[in-house]
């Protein structure tokens, strides 16, 4: 294509332009897109080169540029999707004069927001020892505290960093001018015809994947090295994501009600179970010692099985379908949980209720929230610190629904993934199928309990999902159509009895508890407001030398970390408000269910209480025969509103204030 003519002074920039030249309209899109690449892949190279010991020590060195390489692609595509979005309607010689400057101005705020981002780095590491992240913007907040913290520690930094950024953008600007003084808008059709190949590049380069969800930051948490993890992506995406996160981080008191922090957490200390103890922590309020009955020599070590979408409707003793025969047997072996109930309808609401024993909330699990991805406590975090290893196992991708980064960052050392299946016997849409979950599970547990030191693993089944996959040949069909909700998990059911069969058979079985629990049912249908029967769900703990019995009270997924420590014989400090059924076999029972906007709460003679946005709470009584509730005209009593509205409140509280958590 021709091209304008240029004084000496302006050769070099000229003869960069070439390189461009012949894109036509595309030619600014190329140059900005290639220079996020540049910026990305040098500041990611001198970052390692600083914190070398570090990378090093990881799983993911020397891939970490590879892996760096395809999230800066990721950002590059979102740097020109919207020009070229627009170009179809700019890119022709009669907008020709707003396409450039268009072009031109936007290539040039991104750059240099790009490159603020990276200059920025190595100071807020230097502080918070990571990439800046939702604290970056939380900061912003409080100019002068900041201001004054840069002034008095990192002055010399942010010295040279805004000299570079400013030179930096200044020869970008100088190598862009070419382009300003382009006469020549090429050709149109050319332009036109090409466009869609264009698009799909561009796609392509921000998904970055062809599994379920697009890429995200989760997906490159390679490692237990918050820091290392953060080095692979750069920063303009991992704020950029954190900003997304923030509008699920709504405020549960503008939902539901106010009230003052001394009141709530009044009202949650004063269960039955939590009356008699002392919270001595100013930091972390509901932080409190758990001393187990029995005394073990040699704490148990402990394995928790979270099945995918396992709902009392699928547990024909529960008043479901009968399609989990073999679960159905193990319960004379162990604690059978008759009313169980899940604090949500989506796995990582469960996992936060299992893992961490906390409470639900109006915002998202905080699995997904950018806060709770270090600092937040997890059974793995507490495990740890008592000298287990940690782990979590997972026959899909683990950087589904953000598990990946929240469970490198809390406690976990080691995770597994469907990448880490070799030779699997099936592959469906979500994963391996759960034999070879359940094999490999129990091929790490043999080499763990052979090395001698205690351990904890969370096992997460996937066959149970849509489109509901699963081998041929291994159970009798319960419908007639193979892929269907009943039949697959009727095969989860099979896999979970063999490989518990195999583990009773095992060496560490008489030295290991086991949880096996739903993280939610597999749907929830329905006109009710809150529909409380697709909240229950089945749950057995067995292994080593756990008595066969029934729990009857009502009981929260939030009430079971507390048990296992309590059963494993582990004296702890933590913040969790759950129940202890050793201890507290015979206490009145609750549970808590987060649906949409709705906060329901059930206590043990299933009263139900739900609070609703901007609306009083409605009173009702959930009928076990008719698994319906009826509510009344008359709302609930204030002592039951405030009980319940404490517990509503406290989670998002504890989660802004990071005061969820171990003391250091």
């Amino acid at each position: 294509m021709p091209s304008s003519f240029f004084s000496k002074k302006h050769a070099i920039p000229e003869r960069l332009y070439r390189w461009f030249s012949w894109a036509g309209a595309y030619a600014p899109l190329l140059m900005l897109f290639f220079a996020i690449l540049l910026i990305g892949s040098l500041s990611r190279t001198l970052l390692v080169a600083w914190q070398f010991d570090r990378v090093t020590e990881t799983s993911v060195w020397p891939s970490i540029f590879l892996h760096g390489l395809r999230v800066d692609l990721i950002m590059a595509g979102m740097a020109v999707a919207p020009l070229v979005l627009l170009l179809p309607i700019l890119g022709n010689r009669f907008c020709w004069i707003v396409w450039k400057r268009l072009t031109g101005l936007w290539a040039l705020i991104f750059f240099f927001g790009f490159l603020f981002m990276e200059l920025a780095t190595p100071t807020f590491i230097a502080e918070y020892d990571t990439r800046p992240n939702r604290l970056f913007i939380e900061y912003l907040k409080y100019p002068k505290e900041i201001l004054s913290m840069l002034w008095q520690g990192y002055l010399p930094n942010v010295a040279v960093g805004v000299l570079f950024c400013i030179l930096l953008t200044g020869l970008f600007t100088w190598l862009m001018k070419p382009w300003s003084r382009e006469t020549d808008p090429g050709s149109y059709r050319k332009a036109i015809l090409v466009w869609p190949i264009v698009v799909l590049v561009v796609f392509i380069s921000i998904r970055s994947t062809t599994g379920h969800r697009p890429a995200n930051p989760a997906m490159f948490a390679l490692t237990s090295d918050v820091l290392v993890n953060s080095l692979i992506i750069n920063s303009t995406w991992s704020v950029a994501f954190a900003v997304y996160n923030l509008k699920h981080e709504g405020n549960a008191s503008d939902k539901y009600g106010d009230m003052a922090m001394s009141e709530i957490l009044d009202e949650v200390r004063s269960v039955p179970w939590l009356s008699r103890t002392e919270f001595n922590s100013k930091s972390f309020p509901t932080l409190h010692n758990q001393i187990p009955i029995k005394n073990r020599p040699r704490p148990l070590n402990l394995v928790i099985v979270l099945e995918e979408s396992l709902g009392a409707t699928f547990v024909e003793s529960l008043g479901g379908t009968p399609v989990t025969p073999r679960l159905e047997a193990l319960k004379k072996f162990g604690w059978w949980f008759e009313n169980l109930y899940a604090t949500g309808t989506r796995s990582a609401r469960g996992i936060e209720a299992v893992v961490a024993g906390f409470l639900p909330s109006p915002a998202r699990s905080v699995v997904k929230l950018s806060l709770s991805q270090t600092s937040f406590f997890t059974l793995g975090e507490l495990l740890k610190r008592n000298d287990y290893d940690t782990g979590f196992i997972y026959g899909g991708e683990a950087h589904f629904d953000n598990m990946r980064s929240f469970f490198t960052g809390n406690g976990f050392d080691t995770i597994v993934d469907q990448h880490d299946f070799l030779n699997p016997a099936f592959i469906g849409s979500w994963g391996v199928s759960d034999e070879d979950l359940f094999t490999k599970t129990h091929e790490d547990l043999q080499k763990l309990h052979a090395s001698g030191k205690p351990f904890f693993r969370l096992v997460f089944s996937s066959s149970n999902h849509s489109p509901f996959e699963y081998p041929d040949n291994r159970i009798e069909q319960y419908d007639v159509e193979k892929n269907t909700v009943n039949n697959a998990v009727k095969y989860a059911d099979y896999a979970l009895g063999e490989f518990i069969d195999n583990a009773r058979k095992s060496d560490y079985w008489k030295d290991t508890l086991f949880l096996i629990v739903a993280d939610h049912d597999a749907r929830v249908w329905g006109d009710e407001l809150v529909p409380i029967k697709n909240f229950q769900i089945p749950g057995l703990i067995l292994g080593a030398d756990i008595e066969s019995r029934r729990i009857k009270t009502i009981t929260s997924q939030i009430d079971l970390a507390p048990t296992l420590l309590s059963l494993m014989g582990i004296s702890s400090k933590h913040p969790m408000v759950g129940r202890d059924l050793v201890r507290f076999p015979d206490e009145p029972g609750r549970a808590m269910m987060q649906f949409n906007d709705y906060y329901a709460w059930m206590d043990d003679r299933y009263n139900v209480t739900i609070l609703r946005p901007d609306k009083v709470p409605l009173a009702g009584m959930y009928s076990r025969e008719t698994r319906a509730t009826q509510y009344l005209e008359d709302a609930p009593d204030e002592t039951t509103t405030r009980k319940v509205l404490a517990h509503a409140l406290l989670p998002l509280i504890l989660y802004r204030k990071q005061a969820y958590a171990l003391p250091e």
